[in-house]
């Protein structure tokens, strides 16, 4: 039984829920300062081949303002990009964030488009196209990039792909 006075035992349970109440709106407010002091990431584009996969943020761009020539050609220039293993005989599949869907998306091929634009989040390609003299391929490594946007380019995601070896 308790020995406080009639009605103190509820007035100290009524504190401590309002410290508690006190205490997790301090944790949710410095829990939004802290996300808005960080940069929003930029969405993500992925490739498969089989069981393995790679993804990357925005090589360049991404944040939905229009990419000059200039830049969007020294993006493909870049050398730090991923890369993935290609068989030819499997298929090479693209998949996007909604977000580069909605402005639409182009796969491109050592810089030049590979397929019409699309607004699906995801695209499949015989892997043999990316090795093949007759898409525009030299050698055993490929450039592929997404190029978001129709009719400007507003982001670029960029992966090379090597072929495997027989």
């Amino acid at each position: 039984m308790t020995t406080l006075p009639r009605g103190a035992a509820a007035l100290s349970h009524r504190a401590v829920r309002r410290r508690r109440a006190v205490a997790a709106v301090g944790a949710v407010s410095a829990g939004l300062l802290v996300l808005a002091a960080c940069d929003k990431p930029t969405p993500m584009a992925t490739i498969t081949v089989g069981g393995d996969s790679v993804s990357s943020e925005a090589t360049c761009g991404g944040e939905g303002e229009a990419l000059n020539t200039e830049t969007l050609n020294k993006c493909l220039q870049d050398k730090g990009i991923d890369e993935i293993t290609v068989d030819a005989t499997k298929e090479v599949r693209f998949g996007v964030d909604p977000e580069i869907a909605d402005h639409g998306w182009t796969i491109l091929m050592n810089g030049q488009p590979l397929v019409d634009s699309s607004k699906k989040t995801y695209q499949a390609i015989p892997g043999s196209v990316f090795f093949n003299a007759q898409y525009g391929a030299q050698g055993d490594s490929t450039l592929v990039s997404i190029k978001e946007g129709e009719q400007s380019a507003t982001g670029l995601w960029s992966f090379r792909l090597k072929k495997k070896e027989d």
